[in-house]
């Protein structure tokens, strides 16, 4: 059974978003849209986490943080517009377990619930699964954002590994550009295609002449594959 959260915020836009991370990484959201609510479904729902806004409308999150900590532990991850040290102490002090900044990366929220998850020894939160391709002095691992290339840890931003991953996760087959920032940046990008262009330099100046088993390949008109040998 699927682990179950509870995500509380008045922003359509936002639950939207969290729901698909959450769903991919296989948790099970539900949705509460104001304060009153959030306590309702709560009761009914009995989640594993609460990801709750503290500007809702009805009852404000401080106020839904002390009415679910008069009868339960369940973990309390606040997310907010205020960066205030003040909101962050008081929302510590009525009891939540972490405090997250909009705007925020979903993926960043993903992380920090299973960690607080694990933290609080839920033993129904998701496994870590173990993201790594390796090809011939080549290693990329997304389980802890390492790329080694010859052997030796080079460092390259979150978005270059990610890209590298997908394609080479799936050797020789050929993304347009369009594809690749579905996949790796996502519904929630909305920049421009030439940024899969300038990732793509940037990871070629640190693989070029590497190995002669694998490359970094631009398929003109259509986009890029990671080509092998067969």
């Amino acid at each position: 059974m699927s682990t179950r959260i509870l995500v509380v915020d008045d922003d359509s836009n936002i639950c939207e978003l969290l729901r698909l991370y959450l769903e991919k990484e296989g948790f099970a959201p539900v949705f509460a849209h104001d304060g009153r609510a959030a306590i309702e479904v709560f009761a009914q729902q009995n989640p594993a986490l609460v990801l709750l806004d503290i500007m809702l409308p009805g009852l404000d999150g401080w106020q839904v943080c002390r009415e679910i900590r008069k009868n339960s532990a369940v973990p309390i991850i606040m997310l907010t517009a205020k960066g205030e040290v003040f909101d962050k102490v008081l929302g510590l002090e009525l009891g939540a377990d972490d405090y997250v900044t909009k705007p925020f990366d979903a993926k960043e929220i993903v992380a920090r619930v299973k960690a607080v998850l694990r933290r609080a020894g839920n033993e129904s939160a998701p496994a870590p699964e173990l993201k790594e391709v390796r090809f011939d002095q080549l290693s990329v691992n997304l389980t802890n954002y390492e790329l080694r290339v010859g052997g030796k840890k080079v460092d390259a931003p979150p978005k270059e590994m990610e890209l590298l991953y997908y394609l080479a996760s799936n050797p020789n087959r050929v993304f347009t550009r369009n594809q690749l920032l579905d996949e790796v940046w996502g519904f929630d990008y909305y920049g421009d295609s030439r940024t899969i262009d300038v990732h793509v330099k940037r990871l070629r100046e640190k693989l070029e002449g590497v190995s002669e088993k694998w490359s970094l390949q631009t398929v003109w008109s259509v986009g890029y594959k990671f080509a092998t040998e067969e």
